[in-house]
């Protein structure tokens, strides 16, 4: 029997230790996944395949649910029954796909608890944009049009991932995200039309959000350590910095048509190319968010580690019930 040594990665994204994978299976898996089968919970794998699906799985599902923390603030807060309402239904979406995302990981062998722990430790990342305030309410506008913009750019080719489970579940997730980022695109466009003072507000949120925006799609490809192997096994289908551009060939239109600048001196269009030349994003910034130093990362864990705690009840309560069921059935 052939072997090959190939190296896992751990839930923080780190390389982790070699694994001995039988050579003959493992050239049988990449010639599936080449051949863009998709991978089910039953089939052989490599070890390194599974941990990266983990770490990537894992690391969306966090993101949303940590993205509810700063719309959910604003609920109570909306300007009108109406954008109270799409706001509350949103932030279900945002739970239920979560939960969808944490089942997928769960087919990977990892339980929601140890997904959750690794989080609340600080081993496992969410969405570094969830580390900014949101200060008006036309950052919430901001979020729906720009974030889950980014977030359906990003989310669309992963309904094409190899890993049957992932793939199935984003379905759903991109419908939804595509009405989240048209009623964010709506609430902007309001206020844009607004009184100068509601414009100014949109302008100041567009402002701000723009460039943690670009950051969603990650480090550019030369800095991003694990964007080729997730493409050689069709986790992803595109590059950080492909997404990246056909974002922003999107949203420049968008920004111009409601009468809102984007605050990139370098943004222009480039006809030989057929998109947008911009700037670059402060990837010191990306990196020091990364490392949770964001304006408001500690409010974030502190709320997920106080939801964790106080909640703790009602997972006891949840479990006892199931195991009374079980023993009932089994009975």
């Amino acid at each position: 029997m052939y072997v090959q040594e190939v190296r896992a990665t751990s839930l923080d994204g780190r390389p982790g230790p070699l694994v001995i994978e039988d050579a003959d299976r493992l050239a049988a898996f990449e010639a599936r996944v080449a051949a863009d089968e998709f991978i089910e919970p039953k089939d052989w794998m490599p070890e390194a395949y599974r941990k990266t699906l983990v770490r990537q799985i894992s690391q969306h599902a966090h993101s949303e649910i940590v993205g509810m923390l700063p719309e959910g603030n604003w609920i109570s807060r909306a300007p009108t029954l109406r954008r109270k309402a799409i706001l509350l239904a949103k932030v279900q979406d945002e739970a239920g796909h979560g939960l969808y995302l944490y089942c997928a990981a769960e087919t990977l062998g990892t339980s929601r608890d140890e997904m959750t722990q690794a989080l609340l430790e600080g081993r496992a990342k969410y969405s570094t944009i969830f580390n900014y305030p949101t200060l008006t309410w036309a950052d919430i506008a901001a979020i729906g049009w720009l974030v889950d913009g980014a977030a359906i750019m990003n989310q669309v080719p992963l309904q094409r991932a190899s890993y049957g489970p992932y793939a199935r579940a984003m379905v759903k997730v991109c419908k939804e995200e595509s009405f989240h980022q048209r009623q964010g695109y709506e609430a902007m466009m309001a206020l844009a039309a607004g009184t100068p003072e509601q414009k100014a507000m949109a302008q100041d949120a567009l402002d701000r959000w723009w460039w943690p925006s670009l950051m969603m799609f990650g480090p550019p490809d030369d800095q991003s350590p694990n964007s080729e192997q997730s493409m050689r096994w069709r986790i992803k289908r595109e590059s950080n910095d492909a997404l990246r551009q056909k974002f922003v060939d999107m949203t420049v239109p968008q920004a111009e048509l409601i009468g809102l600048s984007l605050s990139d001196a370098d943004l222009k269009w480039n006809k030989e190319k057929g998109g947008y030349d911009f700037g670059t994003p402060d990837w010191d910034e990306f990196f020091a968010v990364v490392r949770g130093e964001g304006p408001v990362a500690r409010e974030r864990m502190k709320a997920r580690r106080d939801a964790w705690e106080s909640g703790a009840w009602v997972r006891a309560a949840a479990m006892a019930h199931a195991d009374k069921r079980a023993a009932r059935f089994a009975a």
